[in-house]
């Protein structure tokens, strides 16, 4: 009650709606996620952009950390994955994946921004149905006639029990995988942006606004909020690193000899 009749006002869903700033009714409307996103998107561009204009033997430092997130998707998820001929193939798909769920995850923690571009379920849709576009592209390359069959009708199970079997498998393989992809990204994106709003307007509440007794609570919340915004940043690119990963373990079901 007496955060309700004092005016404190919590994160709320209305957070990832922001009101139109340009476009308003249209399907080119801009808002302020909308923003966000380009910004996170002129960030990728011009950091892989600069650091990879003037490649040199030995390595300025820039090129060094560019260098290292490259390497990093490339060894550890694409290669590992797909070994190295298939790795190659996809590397750029998997790479564009890694580090724009990866920019626009952090754009939650940058002040002013405070929003990830990947809490509303455009960008988290979009990158699923690329996702799975790959996969099952990937299987129909490798196998054209029998991809579908092999994962609707798995060898070696007794006829009878595909009366089963099928639809299980249709909707865990072609359902449940990019619906999962979708909502894993997006709700941590969620809970983590309402998280960070609460503790610091909480903070700012406390410290500003409530009476001199509860001044001190405010400095627990802005630790709390210091803590979750370290949270925030392993959170978010640990999101990174698992779509691009599932990304590479759904290709390489598809090319599996199975298939």
């Amino acid at each position: 009650m007496l955060l309700a009749d004092s005016g404190f006002s919590g994160p709320s869903i209305n957070d990832f709606f922001p009101p139109p700033i340009l476009f308003a009714g249209t399907l080119f409307e801009i808002n302020r996620v909308t923003v966000i996103r380009f910004i996170a998107t002129l960030a990728i561009l011009l950091i892989f952009g600069l650091g990879t204009r003037r490649m040199r033997v030995v390595p300025g430092r820039f090129q060094i950390i560019v260098e290292m997130g490259l390497d990093f998707v490339r060894l550890n998820i694409a290669e590992d994955l797909l070994g190295k001929k298939d790795g190659a193939r996809f590397l750029p798909l998997i790479t564009t994946i890694f580090f724009m769920v990866l920019f626009f995850n952090l754009t939650s923690i940058v002040p002013g921004l405070n929003m990830a571009g990947s809490a509303v379920i455009g960008v988290p849709l979009v990158l699923a149905i690329v996702a799975y576009g790959a996969f099952i592209y990937a299987g129909l390359r490798r196998n054209p006639s029998g991809f579908f069959r092999s994962s609707l009708f798995p060898p070696g199970v007794p006829w009878p029990l595909y009366i089963i079997v099928t639809p299980i498998e249709l909707i865990s393989t072609f359902i449940v995988r990019p619906v999962t992809l979708v909502l894993r990204l997006m709700m941590n994106m969620v809970v983590g942006h309402l998280l960070l709003v609460l503790f610091f307007s909480g903070t700012a509440w406390f410290l500003f606004q409530a009476p001199a007794a509860f001044k001190l609570l405010g400095l627990g919340t802005m630790v709390f909020g210091f803590a979750f915004t370290l949270m925030e940043i392993l959170v978010g690119a640990l999101q990174a690193y698992i779509f691009a990963l599932l990304t590479g373990v759904y290709i390489q079901l598809a090319i599996a000899d199975e298939h």
